[in-house]
């Protein structure tokens, strides 16, 4: 087989590593088109993915419209230069659209109910759209459901084993408290008017955590110089250890909270879209496994962060609610291999 997969942001990345290696290791070709936003292509890079950036981020929304219309260009260029069997992205309009063209099944993944204007001009395009089952919205007969998170991709146990001695390269113990902190830029086209925690939250935050143990700070936007100190100290690729012996994950992240539930760490998310109507990803997570906690409310957040990191033995009451998850849950990896040798017959 000849498979293209489109990656534009980090947890791209993860959700198709496995895959493209498993893919490489059994003969196939593969080529991946990248984005230079945050760590997407130094993720890459770590991994030892070959890939070829073919935009990268803009700063304004001009720039963001400019951006995409060369990476339309240069999508349909690489379409036609690799001739693919199959194109997998995750929610990427231009290799949707570039697959119509090039007359190749496009298999598109999407997990997020709130993209909607990027789902109205890349579903229609698709020739099949994998969502969790979960997922809220009725995308029509192209839509198949699968029982699962795109995190179980790359954090299932099948496919992800912690390792302490990793850590430990960077100074950290594992058997003493930690927490990590994750705040996100509010940039995207989809975060328009939402936002996460405040600075002024993000100290309280900061202050109270750290009276309990070490606190690890990763940030997309300029670390403001009081938190240097609290800086992540290991590389993007160990970052997943790093979570799963956290005491707590605190956030304003879609992704990462999602990563620490589906790890067994505990897990407080706080952002403008933890309300009413919220996400089905998050809404399961809560209310069936009881992994994370949302809310809109950044006091809110940080009692419940303040309670719980004071609370002894939570992480191993989070781990048998994880074990409850793994055992309803499908490998997500898995299930992509399978997608892309059906979408080829």
């Amino acid at each position: 087989m000849r498979v293209l997969f489109d990656v534009s942001h980090p947890a791209h990345v993860h959700l198709f590593k496995h895959t493209i290696e498993r893919l490489q290791s059994e003969g196939h070709a593969v080529t991946v088109t990248s984005r230079k936003k945050d760590l997407t292509t130094d993720l890459l890079d770590a991994y030892g993915i070959d890939h070829t950036p073919i935009s990268a981020k803009g700063e304004s929304k001009v720039t963001l419209v400019t951006e995409w219309v060369i990476r339309e260009a240069r999508m349909m260029s690489a379409v036609f230069s690799f001739d693919p069997d199959v194109i997998v992205s995750r929610l990427n309009p231009p290799a949707a659209h570039a697959s119509v063209i090039a007359r190749c099944p496009s298999i598109v993944f999407d997990d997020s109910e709130i993209v909607r204007f990027a789902g109205r001009i890349t579903h229609p395009f698709a020739d099949v759209v994998c969502t969790p089952s979960n997922f809220d919205h009725n995308l029509g007969d192209k839509q198949e459901r699968y029982d699962g998170f795109h995190e179980l991709a790359y954090l299932h146990p099948n496919q992800f084993e912690p390792d302490a001695s990793l850590l430990e390269e960077y100074g950290i113990d594992v058997d003493e408290t930690y927490s990590v902190l994750r705040f996100v830029s509010w940039d995207a086209h989809h975060d328009v008017n939402q936002r996460g925690f405040s600075k002024v939250g993000k100290e309280e935050l900061v202050s109270r955590l750290s009276e309990h143990g070490e606190v690890y700070i990763t940030s997309e936007s300029e670390l403001p110089p009081e938190f240097e100190s609290y800086r992540l100290p290991v590389p993007p690729e160990a970052v997943h250890h790093l979570l799963y012996y956290a005491d707590l994950y605190v956030g304003d992240s879609q992704t990462m909270a999602t990563e620490a539930a589906v790890l067994g760490t505990p897990a407080v998310r706080s952002n403008t879209f933890a309300k009413e109507g919220d996400m089905s990803n998050f809404v399961n997570l809560e209310e069936e496994y009881g992994l994370l906690r949302s809310t809109s409310d950044e006091n809110e957040a940080i009692e419940i962060a303040t309670e719980w990191i004071e609370e002894p033995a939570l992480q191993a009451k989070w781990q048998k609610r994880r074990q409850n998850l793994v055992k309803d849950r499908i490998d997500v990896t898995e299930y992509i291999m399978d997608r892309i040798l059906e979408a080829v017959r």
